[in-house]
């Protein structure tokens, strides 16, 4: 059996290993789908990065840069301020009115924060199928790089390491996955810069891979790709920094990272973190690609770029930790988004709706088995017909994040945003994304798909909000308190935040409080 194999087969029972260890200490619900508020700034961060990565950073933004030049650099330039953005922005009050909204689910949040039935409706929708094609997109990866290290048929690939996948995150829940993900955070940045030092060496660094690059085709040194395809694109320069620079802000999978922080103060701590391990990891992988240019001009498929450049690079020991700092980009991200995909079936489909008294086991279950049926669609459909990693990456990323960013960043940043303008918003940057991908307007208008979306996302939440029902006082109020601000909550929301006191501290409130709504009129009607 070759070496690569057996580090991979190893890291693979860690994973699954860590799963069953963590199994132990989702007690309830929201233990096992937000980790029971109580991830640390490292963790968090660790959690969030990898998750937002993917294995696109492997394989869809090296074939990026093996294409086109330093153009995909642009997304790399976006990325590295994508997790400063996202946490300095929404961390701290997000975390802090999640609570207040007794929220554990980003499409929960949502419906409560605009006190509105549609919005989680039409959310659900969206993250349901935004979520399903991202993890689609990483099964697929995850079968290229199986393919690459035992030469066997696709479908074996993707077999093999989405059961991993499947396994450990419907064994541990949240706490495996945040706590794979720091496993997995240091195994991707040392393998990635590592593989790098090694290619720039090969190449005679910065100023020799340029001119070799120039040599075989001077554009790829071009800001607008090569062969100038973007020439005078400003709009889709635009929105190649921006989709990952304040995109992630839109992202369900990711802006639930702050709903599990252990309280507001972590988020500042995070941001600490997150920014130097984006700043260490995110231009990696686009260089590398621009390596593979020089290195491997043979090569057949450019999202093998990384694989490949690992198999000459490095002995065999090395080239499968490689390989599975591949996996854990991979696995990072589809255990996160099978885990909120099952937590938005189980909360906001199934308990909401079909069984309000269901209890906790019984939602759990209910994730558990959405995480299973999610799987084996996922896989089929990516055996039957797999499209490209990079492009459904991109066209997955922008819609989600053109649909929800303007809703969470209102939800605690602008308190007349209403429940009409976030379905407005939300319909309106979904469908723009889509209406632009499919036509290529990219090519015809010069603007990014990305770009369009979310401008026309904003302007449909500031009118939006200024028709149907205003944010209640009670809700502002509650804003406010996210903020830092006292403010006057009502007797409901104080008893839903007594869910989160001690168990002594809980029964003494809610028979305070249930005894003041006896005891004084009009109370109960608040």
């Amino acid at each position: 059996m070759r070496v690569e194999v057996i580090v991979l087969i190893c890291y693979f029972i860690g994973m699954v290993g860590m799963g069953l260890y963590w199994n132990r200490r989702a007690k309830n619900s929201e233990d096992y789908m937000i980790g029971g508020r109580s991830m640390g700034p490292l963790v968090t961060a660790l959690t969030l990065q990898t998750t937002a990565m993917s294995g696109f950073m492997f394989m869809g933004g090296p074939s990026e840069a093996y294409l086109v030049g330093y153009f995909a650099i642009f997304y790399a330039v976006g990325d590295a301020g994508g997790g400063l953005i996202n946490v300095s922005l929404l961390g701290r009050r997000m975390r802090r009115l999640s609570q207040l909204l007794d929220a554990i689910s980003p499409i929960e949040y949502l419906e409560k924060r605009y006190e509105s039935v549609p919005v989680k409706v039409i959310a659900c929708i969206i993250a349901v199928i935004g979520l399903a094609c991202y993890v689609l997109a990483q099964f697929l990866a995850t079968g290229k790089t199986l393919v690459s290290l035992f030469g066997f048929p696709l479908s074996y690939g993707l077999i093999i390491g989405c059961t991993v996948i499947l396994i450990y995150t419907f064994i541990g829940g949240y706490f495996a996955v945040a706590w794979t993900d720091v496993i997995q955070g240091f195994i991707m940045i040392g393998a990635v810069l590592a593989l790098l030092v090694l290619c720039l060496i090969d190449t005679g660094g910065f100023t020799g891979l340029n001119t070799k690059l120039a040599a075989i085709d001077p554009t790829y040194l071009s800001i607008w790709g090569r062969g100038n395809q973007y020439e005078g694109a400003w709009g889709v320069i635009a929105g190649a920094v921006l989709v990952y620079l304040i995109g992630y802000m839109g992202l369900p999978h990711c802006v639930n990272k702050h709903m599990a922080m252990e309280n507001p103060k972590t988020a500042k701590k995070t941001v600490v973190y997150a920014t130097i391990w984006t700043q260490l990891f995110c231009f990696s992988p686009y260089l590398l690609g621009l390596c593979g240019v020089v290195l491997l001009s043979d090569l057949q498929d450019p999202e093998m770029v990384i694989p490949t450049l690992a198999g000459k690079m490095f002995p065999g020991v090395v080239s499968g930790i490689v390989l599975t700092a591949i996996m854990s980009a991979i696995m990072s991200t589809v255990a996160a988004l099978l885990l909120l995909i099952g937590t938005i079936v189980s909360i906001d489909f199934y308990k909401r709706w079909l069984r309000p008294d269901a209890s906790d086991k019984q939602v759990v279950l209910i994730s558990k088995s959405t995480i299973i049926i999610t799987g084996i669609i996922g896989i089929t459909v990516a055996i039957l017909n797999p499209p490209g990693v990079f492009n459904l990456v991109v066209d997955t990323f922008s819609f989600m994040a053109c649909a929800f960013l303007p809703s969470y960043v209102c939800a605690v940043w602008w308190k007349k945003a209403n429940g009409t303008g976030s379905v407005v918003s939300m319909i309106v940057g979904g469908a723009t994304v889509q209406i632009w991908s499919l036509l290529d307007l990219d090519v015809v208008t010069g603007m990014h798909q990305f770009f369009a979306g979310i401008i026309l996302s904003w302007i449909a939440m500031i009118i939006g909000s200024r028709f149907g029902k205003p944010t209640s006082r009670e809700m502002e109020d509650l804003i406010d308190r996210a903020k830092g601000k006292k403010a006057n909550v009502s007797i409901k929301v104080q008893l839903a935040s007594s869910k989160h006191l001690s168990t002594e501290n809980k029964a003494i409130s809610q028979f305070v409080f249930r005894n003041r709504c006896e005891m004084l009129p009009g109370l109960n009607n608040d």
